[in-house]
């Protein structure tokens, strides 16, 4: 349990920038014109393929990875 103490800081600290890099790459769907109201129904309507798919699904795969190291670090600490 002592090295898991160790070790999870680091775990998490990868895992954080590995989530903040999967999501910055990540392509936005909204444009500046859709915050003030404009019509922006047709970037919201799309279909992942390749490489958009993949990253998006390594993105919610960090998060869960993420959120249960934190899980752990709070049940042992």
């Amino acid at each position: 349990m002592v090295w898991l103490q160790a070790v999870l800081p680091f775990i998490q600290i990868g895992l954080s920038g590995l989530l903040i890099a999967a999501i910055l790459l990540q392509r936005t769907g909204a444009s500046l014109g859709g915050a003030f109201g404009a019509d922006n129904f047709s970037s919201g309507f799309h279909t992942r393929r390749g490489l958009e798919r993949t990253l998006f699904y390594v993105t919610i795969i960090l998060g869960i990875l993420f959120a249960l190291s934190a899980l752990v670090n709070l049940i042992i600490s």
